[in-house]
């Protein structure tokens, strides 16, 4: 075994990772994207029942929150009157650990006002096809080893939620019910944990797009998966669906509605996380209750909310799209490693 005050991936790896950071920000000043820089430290935090932020005080006891995403910031940038920005940064999250998860990681985020969701699926793939292309140029000009990521010039695939589950599942998800998708994991051999309650649909479609779809996503060139259930909207804008559109029925349980956000998984892995961003205060703050009631249901400590993004966004958030990629994981897949240990110096149990 290694000593283990050295790095867990090669000093030649962490140097071709600088090289495509660099690259990076290239590519978004081509594009008429600005890099702008928003606090990791907050007294504010978006409320994520999924996330659970680290936090510590300052010198009067006062919380303050180490960010798990840049995006209050920048959007209250947008509200000021940015355009098209875009931040590399460091993040943290509590409880991340495992192949492709780490408590502190780098994110990379950007919006660009007047896109929506489906515009900025054009860009991730842009972005993608160029950091892959010059992750095997530097890699072969460096007599590098690693085993770099090529891709076809066929597009990335847009498959919408329901018809990735019909695919790889073998039925459309977004019509059935809690109990029909309790069925479901039953007939498809899909075992639950103790702690997912029969009535948790959300929990249920989760479990199932795990176990059932997302291990087929990306063999053999990228996908995206779009219009995702409105219950899983969180700050994406919800648009409604005539009934037999989307060949669902919808029923008091869940509403005629898909979200207008994303995610692009390669090789099985989930890169990055696109929305169609929620521009109306009232439903912001709606969602935002939902989710602090969530979080505290899930034994999370009471945290603040944003009530500076919410001003921001009364003050007039722009119609835009966002998009948050895991910069490890996308320097992992490019190079063909299998996990971010070793695209990274110190992961948490080296930090």
């Amino acid at each position: 075994m290694l000593p283990r005050f050295l790095p867990t991936a090669s000093l030649e790896t962490l140097k071709l990772r600088s090289q495509l950071i660099a690259s990076l920000r290239e590519f978004f000043q081509a594009n008429g994207y600005w890099e702008c820089e928003t606090p990791i430290l907050s007294r504010e935090v978006i409320v994520d029942a999924n996330l659970d932020p680290f936090v510590t005080n300052d010198v009067t006891g006062a919380p303050y929150y180490l960010q798990t995403s840049p995006e209050a910031g920048m959007k209250r940038l947008l509200s000021a009157g940015a355009d098209a920005i875009f931040q590399i940064t460091r993040v943290m999250r509590r409880g991340e650990f495992g192949s492709f998860h780490n408590p502190e990681f780098t994110m990379v985020e950007w919006y660009r006002v007047g896109d929506d969701h489906h515009d900025q699926m054009d860009f991730v793939e842009q972005l993608v096809r160029t950091f892959y292309t010059e992750a095997g140029r530097r890699s072969v000009e460096g007599a590098n080893p690693e085993q770099s990521r090529e891709l076809s010039s066929e597009p990335f695939e847009r498959l919408s939620y329901d018809e990735a589950f019909e695919r790889f599942a073998g039925t459309r998800v977004l019509q059935l019910s809690s109990h029909e998708l309790v069925k479901l994991a039953s007939d498809r051999g899909v075992i639950a944990p103790s702690s997912l309650q029969p009535e948790d649909r959300d929990g249920w479609l989760n479990l199932l797009l795990a176990e059932l779809v997302e291990p087929h996503l990306g063999r053999d060139s990228p996908q995206f998966i779009f219009d995702y259930p409105a219950t899983q909207a969180a700050l994406a804008k919800v648009r409604n669906v005539p009934p037999g559109a989307e060949n669902t029925t919808p029923t008091a349980s869940h509403a005629s509605g898909v979200a207008e956000r994303f995610e692009l998984y390669d090789r099985g892995v989930e890169l990055c996380n696109g929305y169609h961003e929620l521009t109306d205060a009232d439903e912001f703050l709606r969602r935002a209750r939902c989710e602090k009631e969530n979080s505290a249901s899930e034994s999370h400590e009471a945290l603040p909310g944003a009530p500076l993004l919410e001003e921001a966004i009364r003050a007039g958030l722009p119609d835009c799209a966002g998009v948050a990629l895991g910069l490890d994981r996308l320097v992992m897949v490019a190079l063909g490693k299998t996990g971010i240990r070793d695209v990274i110096a110190f992961p948490g149990d080296r930090a």
